[in-house]
């Protein structure tokens, strides 16, 4: 590659700032899709909550949007036509070459920083914007190359995202159906669980009041506390100075601060682990936002805003179900002025569940572990698809790594995600 080139961003390209409507024109369905900040910034896309019925300014589809608002510089794509706030500026290249630009700005994202006043800057403006430099391969064929490495990498990254999630919509719905609703599949006549069998209580199968439980539930069916079916352990913060982000030690996560949709990004280490939780457990927040869940990708150090959760039956595919299902309690209350700061070690050892009929489990299991494990196989892909990725925008930016040499890396992920199948 020869000489990179340093362009001012005005002269490649073009920034819309937003601008807030009224609150009062605020929505939750009717107007145009709005972005108040980044606040729903996805992977490539946001996730839209609000509209507006007044409309400001605006960002087209398969415009960049980029956070002009701490954290600055935090980058999206628009899918449709949306209002943009004061927290958000639409980009476009003036090329046309969208893609690259998105790739460029996070290769660049630093230098815009430092210019407009350095690490703790709290938002830039458009003056800023346009006179910051952009360092940049100098042809268009380049540019459009590296665009298209990049992108496919993290289009592979969004598909096992939406597969992901589709997953666990289908595991809750059927954790809904057989424990909530109580129509798991049941052969009447031989008065035993089966796949090919009729609904439960829609059936008219026999319900009984439990007391403990405070509802119906199926007969044969007990109530319990969490321990009854789960290995708990709360964490335990170690000494401040054995934290490092250098990766010396044991992976050490605090609390959920560094949760993710599935799985937390490892940030931080201890050389002092105290509490332990081990590959696969579930990590559940126990200060605020009580219940947020997440899985350990690998062994590691909790502290004192997390718990760890083990399955007594071995898969976690029920009790991650469960532990869905007391959020959604837990926000309930939240959301009707009993807020939950935190929640103690016996409060949550008595969390009181309704223990099914271990044939039904076993069936549950059976049609539910395959979805969590995809989900785990998809993510540790997506784990190494991100980490090839940030290691080639730099190195395919200043040319110390060819396209050629690029493809071979993506050649190798390719047959290692088929080792996973």
């Amino acid at each position: 590659m020869n000489k990179d080139l340093l362009v001012k961003f005005k002269d490649f390209a073009t920034v819309n700032p937003g601008q807030s409507p009224k609150s009062e024109f605020y929505s939750f369905s009717k107007g145009l899709p709005f972005l108040q900040g980044n606040r729903t910034f996805g992977l490539l896309y946001p996730t839209i909550d609000t509209y507006t019925t007044k409309v400001t300014k605006t960002a087209e589809k398969g415009e960049i949007l980029m956070s002009v608002r701490a954290p600055v510089g935090d980058l999206n794509f628009a899918k449709e036509k949306v209002c943009i706030g004061r927290g958000v500026a639409s980009i476009n290249a003036k090329d046309g070459n969208n893609q690259f630009l998105f790739y460029c700005l996070k290769y660049n994202i630093q230098n815009l920083i430092r210019q407009g006043g350095g690490t703790t800057y709290d938002s830039v403006n458009k003056d800023v914007i346009n006179d910051f430099d952009l360092i940049m391969p100098p042809t268009k064929i380049e540019r459009k190359i590296i665009a298209k490495v990049l992108s496919d990498l993290d289009a592979k990254i969004e598909v096992n995202n939406k597969i992901n999630q589709e997953l666990e919509a289908m595991a809750k719905t059927l954790y809904d159906y057989w424990f909530v609703q109580f129509d798991f599949p049941f052969d009447f006549a031989q008065g035993k669980p089966d796949a090919n069998g009729r609904p439960y209580k829609s059936s008219g199968g026999k319900m009984v009041f439990n007391e403990a439980l405070k509802r119906q539930i199926p007969k044969g069916w007990e109530d319990g506390v969490l321990t009854d079916i789960a290995n708990i352990t709360m964490g335990q913060s170690p000494s401040g100075s054995s934290y490092n982000e250098n990766g010396e030690g044991t992976v050490f996560y605090q609390g959920s601060t560094d949760f993710g949709s599935r799985f937390p990004t490892v940030r931080k280490y201890t050389t002092e682990p105290s509490r332990m939780a081990e590959e696969n457990d579930i990590l559940l927040s126990v200060r605020a936002p009580v219940g947020t869940l997440n899985q350990a990708m690998e062994n590691c150090c909790i502290g004192r805003g997390l718990a760890a959760l083990r399955e007594k039956e071995g898969s976690i595919s029920f009790l991650w179900s469960q532990m869905e299902y007391f959020k959604q309690i837990f926000d309930r209350r939240n959301s009707s002025g009993t807020t939950f700061g935190s929640i103690t070690k016996n409060d949550l050892f008595n969390l009181k569940l309704c223990i099914p009929n271990k044939d039904v489990l076993e069936q549950f299991k059976k049609i539910a572990d395959p979805f969590h494990e995809r989900i785990v196989v998809n993510s540790k892909e997506n784990q190494k698809l991100s980490e090839l990725r940030d290691w080639l925008l730099p190195m395919l930016m200043n040319g110390q790594v060819t396209v050629g040499e690029a493809e071979q890396e993506l050649g190798m992920v390719a047959e290692e995600r088929e080792s996973y199948k």
